[in-house]
């Protein structure tokens, strides 16, 4: 009923619409991709199959290729057991909030109301070599943006089992980067199973492991690929704040950093902000979502901005979303044209102390109809003066809040935490 809802959708703008379907690793996206495309078709809309591709990758399809939408079977980070649906429009950015919620009224208006579907006779499914021809025009074009020679660069990449395995090999080949990778034979089940962007150290204790000096950089994708963590040479962490301060001052210097500026989240550190601020970078800050960034950037006109969790918007160039590979093709792109290392690039970056506590709540109430927990936040703030910064927030995907603390004490931050968890936990905890 999704792709019937969508089908119909889409109908409305072209009488003959043409839409691209990706997919990760897990052991039900074929399955899900298959009765999409078969809704889809209810509706005579053509369906072309890139198979297993990196989410951005389905967005480059979309709009370089004229499709009408861009569809991604994927849960990003998450188990393998869980799955879901990414919508990109034919311009390669995620369907804005109006068109969605219409599409969603519709399937929960079959839900209640359910009509026979159609029976539908599947069209032959696409050769292998169309499939492979696809994820290559993305590939030739992540390579065409790359001007530095990155043959020199040895880098251990982890690919989380999941869609970066089938991109990452051949992209990294094809600039002749010396790669070794982890993690990259996906089971359908194994997808960011201890490995991958929720777990860097994987990648960053490798790179130690696997020899002193034997890598440049140690690289970890997402199971879709749509955001990456590093770790330098010496096997230290390095996450999307850094990544977004390196970045900055490249284009700063180039002078393509538009209106000197950068959108980070509510969750990026301050240090961050201090060393931009240091640099004559204006930092500007969005709710967590890489869709409130990027709304940001369309509104300020920035041209760079991401996550703390590796989530990089460039919008320098043709991209549209967050792409793992791209990030980490202009990282070590801006390594090798300054002739430093991934550590000397991000070394004055002092990180304030950070903590963050989660509690699963029953209900997501507004914090402000909470008096309890505005009196918690209001005197954790208090006590910070300015010196510190405090966030609590719903996770867009789960139930749970989320308090993270700012501060330049351990032991203040301990308190301040435990105090506002304390709140949510007795008046919402599940």
């Amino acid at each position: 009923m999704i792709g019937c809802a969508l089908g119909h959708d889409l109908k409305k703008a072209d009488p003959r619409p043409r839409v691209i379907i990706g997919q990760d690793t897990r052991r039900s996206s074929a399955w899900i991709a298959d009765r999409v495309a078969l809704g889809l078709a209810s509706h005579g809309v053509e369906v072309d199959s890139a198979g297993v591709i990196t989410t951005p990758g389905v967005a480059y399809l979309a709009r370089s290729r004229g499709y009408a939408a861009g569809i991604v079977i994927s849960a990003s980070h998450n188990p393998w057991t869980d799955n879901g649906i990414k919508v990109f429009s034919g311009d390669g950015y995620k369907l804005p909030d109006a068109r969605e919620l219409e599409v969603e009224r519709e399937i929960f208006a079959h839900l209640e109301n359910p009509q026979p579907e159609p029976v539908v006779t599947p069209a032959p499914a696409p050769s292998l070599p169309g499939e492979a021809a696809l994820r290559h025009a993305y590939i030739d074009w992540l390579a065409s943006g790359v001007t530095s020679d990155l043959r020199r660069l040895k880098v251990l990449v982890d690919c989380a089992n999941g869609a970066a395995a089938a991109e990452a090999p051949g992209l990294f080949d094809k600039l002749g980067i010396q790669a070794t990778f982890l993690n990259s034979a996906p089971n359908g089940e194994n997808i960011n199973d201890h490995c991958g962007a929720l777990y860097p150290q994987v990648a960053a204790r490798a790179v130690v492991d696997m020899g002193a000096n034997l890598f440049d950089l140690g690289v970890t994708f997402d199971g879709d690929a749509d955001r990456v963590l590093f770790s330098d040479a010496s096997g230290r962490v390095v996450n999307g704040d850094a990544v977004l301060l390196l970045a900055a001052r490249d284009m700063q210097a180039r002078g393509a950093l538009r209106g000197n500026t950068v959108v980070a989240t509510t969750m990026s550190n301050m240090g961050l902000e201090i060393a931009l601020k240091r640099s004559g970078i204006h930092m500007l800050r969005a709710n967590v979502g890489d869709k409130y960034v990027l709304e940001e950037m369309q509104k300020s006109g920035a041209v760079l901005g991401g996550e703390q969790s590796g989530h990089i918007l460039f919008l320098d160039g043709d991209a549209t979303t967050g792409d793992g590979l791209l990030t980490a093709l202009r990282v070590m792109d801006v390594m090798v044209r300054c002739g430093k290392p991934l550590a000397a690039l991000v070394s004055d970056l002092k990180m304030f102390p950070q903590t963050i506590k989660n509690v699963r709540v029953r209900e997501k109430v507004p914090f402000a109809q909470v008096p309890e927990v505005q009196s918690a936040i209001a005197a954790a703030e208090r006590e910070l003066d300015g010196n510190g910064r405090v966030v609590v927030r719903y996770s867009g995907t789960e139930a749970l809040a989320r308090v993270m603390i700012e501060a330049e004490s351990e032991d203040t931050m301990k308190a301040m935490v435990d105090s506002i968890a304390g709140a949510l936990q007795k008046i919402l905890g599940a």
